[in-house]
C-alpha cells in the first residue's frame, strides 16, 4: 500500500488575513448552544488500540453524533447561514456543491430557518448521499463532472437565479462566507477545552486531521497556534493518494490542484483545490502532510468498529476515519521510518483523531465492515 509524505517547516504564526480576523472575532459554540439538539459530542479514550500501536494513549472525537447528521459539517454551514440572515433575513435560497456531508449540513441549515437550499454533486456521487441530502429538504442534482466542476456551476446557477452560495472552499474574491464556516468548526475544538484542551499545555502530543478543501484542518491549526503557540501539538495532515490538494500544494510550494484522478472512497475529502482561506494557516501550521492509499482507511474504520478489549466501538466512515488511516500508514511496517522518528512517536505518545463522520454512505460502509 501506498504512503507519500512531506515534511513542512512551519512558520508557527497566525498570519494576518481575512479568514484569521474571522477566526479572531468569531464564537461560534456560543450560537451552536442555542440550537435544538446540540450537545457535545463525544471524546472516546482508545487504550486497547494504544496499546496495540505501542503509543501511550489514543483520543477520538466522535462526530456522528452532531444534531444527529452523523457528520461534523453541520457546525460549519449552519453557521454561515445564521451569519448571513442576520445580515440579510430576507435570503430565501441557498446553494451550494458537495460530496456529500456539507451539501447535507446547507440543507439541514437552510431547513432549520426556514429556507430552501439547491445542492450540486460530482458525477460519482452515491445515490445513498443525494438521498441522505435530500432529505434535508434539498434540491439535489448531479453535474456531469469532479467536485471543482460541481464548485463552479453551483457558483453560475447562484449569479444566474439570484441564489446564495453556501462553499466551504474560498477563493479570490470569496472569502466571507467560508471564514464563517471555518469558524463554526472550531465548536469541535473548543468542546475538548478543560478535557484534552487545558492550559499551558494540551494533554495530547500529536493530532491527526484530514482535509479535502483544508477548511476543517485549518480550524484545527489556528486553534492550537492561538491556544498554545510554539508549545502546541504536531499536527499531521491526511489526504487521500488521488485527491492529495494539500500535499500536492506543499510540494508546489503555493495553492495547486492535485494531479491525482479523483478516485477514492474518501468522498468527504475528494477534492482538487485547497481554499485559498486555508492554505497559510496550514502552511503555518503543520508538521507532517501524508496521502495515502484508500486500503489505510478501510483498515482504520475496521478498527474502529471492531475494537480490542474494552475499548468503545466506534462507527466511522471512510473519511472520517481518515485521521487515524493516515497514523496506521505511519506505523505501519513498510511506512515511513523519517516521519516516525522526526514525530518522536514511542510509547508514551497520546494521540487525538477526530472521526468527523459516521456511515453516511452505509452500502460502502457495510462492504468494508464485512471485509476482515
Amino acid at each position: 500500500m501506498r504512503v507519500s509524505h512531506y515534511i513542512n517547516n512551519p512558520g508557527n504564526v497566525i498570519a494576518d488575513n481575512y479568514t484569521t480576523k474571522v477566526l479572531h472575532g468569531s464564537n461560534s459554540l456560543l450560537f451552536h448552544q442555542t440550537l435544538p439538539g446540540y450537545k457535545p459530542t463525544p471524546l472516546v479514550a482508545l487504550p486497547a488500540l494504544a496499546a496495540k500501536y505501542g503509543v501511550g494513549q489514543i483520543y477520538v472525537k466522535d462526530e456522528s453524533h452532531r444534531f444527529g447528521l452523523n457528520a461534523f459539517k453541520s457546525l460549519g454551514a449552519v453557521y454561515a447561514i445564521h451569519r448571513l440572515l442576520e445580515e440579510d433575513p430576507g435570503l430565501q435560497t441557498f446553494c451550494t456543491a458537495t460530496d456529500g456531508n456539507h451539501g447535507k449540513a446547507v440543507a439541514w441549515g437552510a431547513t432549520l430557518f426556514g429556507k430552501r437550499s439547491v445542492v450540486y454533486v460530482p458525477r460519482d456521487t452515491t445515490q445513498n448521499r443525494m438521498k441522505a441530502i435530500e432529505t434535508q429538504g434539498a434540491v439535489v442534482e448531479k453535474v456531469n463532472g469532479n467536485y471543482d466542476d460541481a464548485c463552479a456551476h453551483a457558483e453560475n446557477m447562484c449569479v444566474k437565479h439570484g441564489w446564495q452560495l453556501v462553499q466551504d472552499m474560498a477563493w479570490e474574491g470569496y472569502e466571507k462566507i467560508p471564514a464563517d464556516i471555518v469558524a463554526g468548526y472550531m465548536s469541535l475544538f473548543a468542546e475538548m477545552e478543560n478535557t484534552i484542551h487545558t492550559l499551558p499545555r494540551a494533554s495530547v502530543d500529536m493530532v491527526f486531521m484530514q482535509a479535502g478543501v483544508g477548511s476543517f484542518a485549518a480550524a484545527g491549526v489556528f486553534y492550537y497556534l492561538r491556544r498554545y503557540g510554539l508549545q502546541r501539538p504536531a499536527i499531521i495532515i491526511v489526504e487521500p493518494w488521488e485527491a492529495d490538494a494539500v500535499f500536492a500544494s506543499f510540494n508546489h510550494g503555493g495553492i495547486t490542484t492535485s494531479p491525482g484522478n479523483a478516485s477514492t472512497i474518501m468522498a468527504g475529502l475528494n477534492c482538487g483545490t485547497p481554499s485559498l482561506g486555508a492554505w497559510e494557516l496550514l502552511k503555518n501550521g503543520t508538521d507532517v502532510a501524508l496521502k495515502i492509499d484508500d486500503e489505510y482507511a478501510r483498515r482504520a474504520v475496521r478498527e474502529l468498529y471492531y475494537p480490542g478489549n474494552d475499548d468503545q466501538r466506534i462507527t466511522s466512515g471512510e473519511s472520517g476515519a481518515a485521521g487515524l488511516a493516515g497514523f496506521l500508514a505511519i506505523m505501519d511496517q513498510q511506512g515511513p521510518e523519517e516521519v516516525r522518528n522526526m514525530l518522536g512517536i514511542d510509547q508514551h505518545t497520546r494521540v487525538l483523531f477526530i472521526s468527523t463522520e459516521g456511515d453516511t454512505d452505509k452500502e460502502v460502509f457495510d462492504e468494508i465492515i464485512r471485509t476482515t
